[in-house]
């Protein structure tokens, strides 16, 4: 591949990271006051986020195996289907939401999956509801981003899905209470449905001369299993720790721990910001072999959602008790799991960039590591849980060894399919630069100077504002190369 043809695809990549970074910020602002409302509203509290945070688990792994990876394998299908591209997306279209009925009837007529606890209202069932709509939404967006076109998933996942669940769930305070969070949330996946569809079907338009096949279908079905194991398994990692704590502690300690993690999952999204575009651009490079490119964009794409997400785990892991403690007094007690969760976040990078290459060039053994890092966790979240409980720790502790857990069981999947790529690749893969410790170092002094010396208030005000300030400058005086800088930039041009 050419220097030019090289510095397109690195170009590419920024310009859609650049696009969902923002959207990073935009989520952030609708998010928080869902937190604020259900962690401050008398109507709900720790409890009932707890019961909502179980519920949301199943819900959004089902849709998330309804797709049938979809998410990802779709640049593939169309880089290579000489079909018209409507035709392509309505087969994976078709297939997802035939499964994802069938999945809501079946959690409808058997809901204790959803509430291990017990505790539903005819209302709280219909969050069933959200499963087709999550599955067609993530293949639209997946649709438009192999256009390149990731303002339609800002404006769907950062903007109308939390300012929706936000403003409905304040909404329902004084409407329907005992319901309001399953209520907010089934708005909030119905809106982003309806923002995803619109661009989708003006980019695609309608199918020609397209007829299901049953035959095809089930290629589709049994081709895109791979992918969608590790897809639910990769997402599953995120929310095995909230269904397993869950069974061993009370509804509360899982609100506490829900709201850790959605704190934690913000810098999360800057791995989003990048999957949409490095997927297309990694299978167009398979197509010609270009097995050195794909590795210089996952070592530049891993660099740069390691060196944001340090950065913004410093800032909001230091003030963590005056973080938790804006959702609500109780949930202070959640700092320890934030700390580790978004630890956790960090370790994942190489993991994730890694894994957008090998559901392409090594489907199965990426499925096995899923596979092993999953069961990893589930014996270390088990294990720190009883040990927890048997030292005479509180759930807040043991909410703690569920996110170190997650943390470990990260790191590990990080190191294995770095290196298993690296492999297959036959070139170096490694997201990590000294630059990161070297600005993380002077940041965590500017914060621990922060939470020694300043009120509540000013930590969350100046203190975080001064620890990204620090971190940012130095890594970008020291760890920036002119390559990393197109990230910055609005022409295409490196």
């Amino acid at each position: 591949m050419s220097e030019s043809k090289s510095r397109e695809d690195i170009a590419a990549i920024a310009r859609g990271g650049r696009t969902n970074f923002l959207g990073f910020f935009l989520r952030l602002a609708g998010r928080i006051p869902f937190l604020f409302i259900a962690g401050r509203a008398p109507a709900y509290g720790p409890a009932a986020l707890g019961v909502f945070a179980s519920a949301l688990v199943v819900i959004e792994l089902t849709a998330m195996l309804c797709t049938l990876g979809e998410k990802r394998g779709l640049a593939q299908r169309l880089s290579e289907s000489e079909e018209h591209p409507a035709n392509v997306v309505a087969d994976g279209m078709l297939v997802a939401f035939l499964v994802s009925s069938v999945m809501a009837l079946v959690f409808w007529f058997f809901p204790a999956p959803l509430f291990p606890g017990g505790r539903f209202g005819t209302i709280d069932r219909l969050m069933v509801l959200a499963i087709p709509s999550l599955a067609l939404t993530e293949i639209w967006l997946a649709a438009l981003a192999y256009r390149f076109d990731i303002g339609a998933s800002v404006r769907a996942r950062a903007i109308v899905e939390p300012w929706t669940i936000s403003i409905m769930a304040g909404a329902m305070t004084f409407i329907a209470p005992e319901s309001g969070l399953a209520l907010a949330y089934i708005a909030s996946t119905l809106a982003a449905a309806l923002t995803a569809f619109v661009p989708f079907a003006r980019s695609y338009g309608l199918p020609r001369g397209w007829r299901p096949s049953l035959k095809g279908l089930g290629k589709l079905t049994w081709r895109s299993l791979p992918i969608a194991t590790a897809d639910a398994i990769e997402w599953g990692t995120r929310r095995l720790d909230i269904l397993i704590l869950g069974f061993f502690a009370a509804p509360s300690a899982v609100g506490v721990y829900y709201v850790a993690q959605q704190v934690a999952s913000l810098p999360q999204k800057l791995k989003t910001s990048f999957e949409p575009i490095l997927g297309p651009v990694i299978t167009r490079n398979l197509k010609t072999r270009d097995y050195a490119a794909i590795a210089r964009q996952v070592c530049q794409v891993g660099f740069w959602i390691t060196a944001a997400q340090a950065g913004i785990a410093l800032a909001l892991g230091i003030p963590g008790k005056g973080v938790m403690g804006l959702i609500g007094p109780q949930f202070v007690g959640g700092t320890g799991a934030l700390a580790f969760l978004l630890a956790a976040e960090v370790a994942a990078a190489p993991s994730v960039v890694s894994e957008a290459a090998l559901i392409y060039v090594a489907r199965m053994r990426n499925v096995l590591i899923s596979i092993l890092t999953v069961g990893l966790q589930a014996l270390l979240t088990m294990g720190g849980i009883l040990l927890m409980q048997r030292l005479g720790y509180n759930e807040l502790y043991q909410a703690a060894a569920a996110a170190a857990a997650l943390m470990v069981s990260l790191a590990f999947a990080s190191m294995v399919k770095s290196w298993v790529l690296g492999r297959i690749l036959a070139q170096p893969i490694t997201n990590w630069r000294w630059a990161v410790a070297g600005a993380g170092l002077p940041a965590g002094l500017v914060g621990w100077a922060a939470i020694r010396f300043l009120p509540e208030w000013a930590q969350l005000t100046f203190g975080v504002a001064a620890i990204l300030g620090v971190y940012f400058t130095i890594i970008w005086r020291r760890g920036f190369g002119p390559e990393d800088r197109v990230l910055f930039r609005k022409s295409a041009s490196v």
